[in-house]
């Protein structure tokens, strides 16, 4: 028998961060039906995840605000180094926002769950459309096209440590209007080349690996905070009230259906 453990939330507890939980919540369970032979546990943040992880093949985390404490880090590395498999979503990049005097923003606090991770969140723009490129000779990109459009959050992550880099945009600088998301002091997402941005990677971790994957924003009414979007979402620059972007996306979805594979059936 194979047991994933399934992680999706926001912060404070039971909030839902600006993300629709429950959709995400869903649809990752769905995926995961299409394998009868394995057990899924579900919790909404990483409280006693050693022992959710003992046992455990692949570790899934779909979160807003919810991060692991030093403790609950060196928990999930140390069942990595024993070839434990983690799929992180979206706001996985993220952590802890700090309060900045002053400012209405905030600023994101690196972790060390960052450094196991891969990857620490900085900022990203408005909803906007843009293209994602494909290193289709990943393992993770099977049935992939080389490139996709979708509508969604733009991550932009600073890259933790050694990574074998799949999925990219490009775009030359963060176009976030003044007043807009998270305060940083450099914009250390972006490649060498000052416009590549990573969107999806692998690391090893010991006997076991983590794949990060920085797609993934829904929302519905009750969960909406966004002010306004890109033009290139909504002439108006009206927020859709119920918004599920790269989630319809087929290269999206084939993209969970291949990490779920690559944890499971590698187990």
């Amino acid at each position: 028998m194979t047991r994933v453990h399934l992680i999706t939330g926001g912060f404070p507890r039971g909030a839902s961060a600006g993300h629709d939980m429950d959709y995400a919540r869903l649809r990752l369970l769905q995926f995961l039906s299409d394998y009868p032979d394995v057990v899924t546990t579900t919790a909404n943040d990483y409280s006693d995840i050693d022992r959710w992880l003992d046992g455990t093949s692949l570790l899934i985390t779909y979160v807003a605000g919810p991060y692991p404490s030093e403790g609950e880090d060196q928990a999930i590395r140390a069942w990595l180094e024993q070839g434990g498999r983690w799929f992180g979503l979206h706001g996985t990049s993220g952590g802890k926002a700090a309060r900045i005097e002053g400012k209405a923003q905030r600023s994101m606090v690196k972790g060390s769950h960052h450094a196991t991770l891969g990857g620490f969140f900085l900022n990203h723009p408005p909803l906007r459309k843009f293209t994602v490129k494909v290193r289709s000779s990943h393992p993770l990109a099977a049935n992939l096209p080389p490139a996709f459009e979708v509508a969604d959050e733009l991550y932009l992550v600073e890259m933790q440590g050694e990574h074998d880099v799949w999925l990219t945009t490009e775009i030359a600088r963060d176009p976030s209007p003044a007043g807009f998301g998270f305060i940083y002091e450099a914009d250390t997402s972006a490649q060498g080349d000052s416009k590549t941005r990573v969107l999806g990677y692998t690391k090893k971790v010991g006997a076991g690996a983590v794949a990060y994957v920085a797609l993934g924003h829904c929302h519905s009414m009750l969960s909406n905070v966004q002010p306004f979007v890109d033009v290139s979402v909504s002439a108006a620059g009206e927020t859709p009230p119920e918004f599920h972007g790269s989630w319809e996306n087929d290269a999206f979805q084939q993209i969970v259906r291949n990490a779920i594979a690559w944890g499971i059936e590698t187990a």
